[in-house]
């Protein structure tokens, strides 16, 4: 595996590997509407009496995916997995924090800063991309920031530094589906063990 210091200049772009059925949207303002429409079109195909629902839809991931990219998002994913009539509700954020954190410069840095403001982080290696900080967390429902959902979000954060830079990468995983979360976050760790530079 190639390390950080192995590299001599950063990357030019990463690949992570998501799960059949998950949509990619686009945060950057020229491709974003146009993911939107798309996303919408495909979850409404053939329902031609509920306009004012898809409209509110794309609405509201409009305001979201207007909000991660101006926090550094670069692109999102939605699931829109169903088993047995249920949606397999999940998401990743995957985000650039381009000034990096200050005084962290490596995993260990940033996991030992973080457990001083006592939240919960550990070193994770991850099989394509090396070490990551990773944190999981439980929270309370907020319906205004989360379109509407009720149920407690079990999220899971991997941050990872971009190889020869300051620079790091964020995948933010999270899902509403309290019963199965163990299950989701099993997923989520897959999904992050795929990360790797190009």
């Amino acid at each position: 595996m190639t390390l950080k210091t192995d590299w001599d200049t950063p990357p030019t772009d990463y690949t992570v590997l998501v799960p059949h059925g998950w949509f990619q949207l686009p945060l950057d303002p020229e491709q974003r509407d146009r993911s939107i429409i798309a996303l919408a079109d495909q979850q409404f195909a053939g329902v031609d009496n509920a306009p004012v629902l898809k409209q509110r839809m794309m609405r509201d991931l409009q305001k979201q995916c207007k909000a991660a990219h101006r926090a550094g998002g670069l692109e999102l994913y939605l699931s829109l997995i169903t088993v047995g009539g249920l949606p397999l509700a999940s998401s990743l954020l995957v985000s650039l924090v381009a000034d990096g954190y200050p005084n962290c410069r490596t995993p260990h840095d940033l996991a030992s800063r973080l457990r001083q403001i006592g939240r919960e982080a550990t070193v994770a290696p991850l099989d394509g991309s090396g070490d990551a900080v990773r944190e999981q967390r439980t929270e309370a429902p907020d319906p205004d920031r989360q379109m509407g959902n009720t149920l407690a979000t079990t999220t899971v954060v991997y941050n990872i530094p971009v190889p020869a830079s300051e620079k790091w990468l964020t995948l933010t995983f999270s899902t509403p589906l309290e019963t199965i979360a163990p299950r989701m976050v099993e997923l989520f760790d897959t999904v992050a063990g795929t990360l790797h530079w190009e």
